[in-house]
């Protein structure tokens, strides 16, 4: 499915990616288009899945989360015990449950998944690979990267400049 966005529907999102709480109202304001335009074209995206969510973003640091990880994790793609192939999906989804885990990618090159973990401290994080990630069915192996400091780090999507212009929506 195609879908068309405009100057006005770059405008809100460019918006909204800044700061979700502005209202409506200010937003009519921001790009002088009425209120009624921004809750239809707001309510428009949401519905197409351009806007995805809106939530807060929490500092993890004051919430007992302030170490972060990357992990790199290797899929065995048969079960050693009973020769059952195991899906990389699956694996991955196997994963994304626990709360700890903020991403899971499945990639390429010599690991099959990056993952994202935050923890309260590096302890944590090893309780997490020994105790929970490598339990997991089809996991052959693990490399665990440890995060001294964030430099940048974004939900933010860069947009395009073009006023009008088609995007396919999946």
């Amino acid at each position: 499915m195609s879908v068309k966005l405009d100057e006005k529907d770059m405008a809100i999102l460019a918006l909204i990616q800044e700061n979700s709480k502005l209202t409506a109202k200010q937003i009519s304001k921001q790009i002088n288009a009425p209120i009624t335009t921004v809750f239809a074209k707001t309510k428009r995206m949401e519905e197409l899945g351009v806007i995805k969510s809106h939530r807060a973003i929490l500092a993890p640091e004051k919430l007992d989360s302030g170490t972060a990880a990357f992990l790199l994790a290797s899929v065995s793609y048969r079960a050693k015990i009973d020769d059952v192939p195991v899906s990389q999906r699956v694996v991955a989804e196997e994963i994304a449950k626990f709360p700890e885990v903020q991403e899971v990618h499945i990639i390429t090159g010599d690991w099959d998944l990056l993952v994202k973990l935050r923890a309260e401290s590096v302890d944590a994080v090893g309780k997490f690979v020994v105790d929970k990630l490598r339990l997991i069915k089809g996991l052959e192996k693990t490399l665990t990267c440890m995060v001294f400091e964030t430099v940048k780090e974004t939900t933010k999507i860069n947009l395009p400049k073009k006023r009008t212009f088609a995007k396919r929506i999946t």
